[in-house]
């Protein structure tokens, strides 16, 4: 069984007033501080898909870059490629994250991929939800592939499937100039 961290990547960074995932933070782009935890964590394959602009410049080269031409419709559209090139990798799971957030650890991203109940594992911090979540293959088929909550809206739906996992770190993410200041 070979479990994938994906990272969604592609949006524009409107709230944020641009290409957020190039913006420096603590002297490192944005996105290269997100893939810190997933690289560190050792999964099969970390896949980063990315759509209003490329990133392609800032991932590494052991990273698979997946493009969303559907950006635009959603976060679900984003996760949906993912997740389809999970499906024909023949991963067993995938652990999701977002681009925008550089304070998820190594740790949470291990632990959350090798919980031992299933078949969604989402981590918790200080009582709340957050990233990352781990997706395993039998809820691929029920995931939404419109609108901007992706898993989120399945978790709502059958809660019976979810598990919550208490982990360390920050969970919160840089959508704005404003999350960015409280950054720096």
């Amino acid at each position: 069984m070979t479990v994938a961290a994906v990272i969604l990547a592609a949006g524009a960074g409107t709230r944020f007033g641009g290409d957020k995932l190039r913006t420096l933070v603590r002297g490192t782009p944005l996105i290269e501080l997100a893939l810190e935890g997933p690289l560190e964590a050792r999964f099969d394959e970390v896949v980063v898909v990315t759509g209003a602009s490329s990133l392609d410049d800032l991932i590494p080269e052991d990273v698979t870059i997946l493009r969303n031409e559907q950006w635009a419709e959603g976060q679900a559209s984003s996760l949906g490629v993912g997740i389809d090139w999970c499906q024909r990798r023949g991963h067993s799971a995938a652990v999701v994250g977002l681009g925008d957030q550089p304070g998820v650890t190594a740790e949470a991203w291990e632990r959350i991929a090798g919980w031992p109940e299933g078949p969604i594992v989402v981590a918790t911090y200080r009582g709340r939800r957050g990233h990352p979540v781990r997706l395993d293959a039998p809820v691929w088929s029920l995931i939404p592939t419109e609108g901007d909550q992706g898993a989120r809206a399945l978790m709502s739906r059958r809660p019976e499937l979810v598990v919550e996992v208490a982990c360390d770190g920050t969970p919160e993410d840089i959508d704005t100039r404003e999350d960015l200041r409280r950054w720096t």
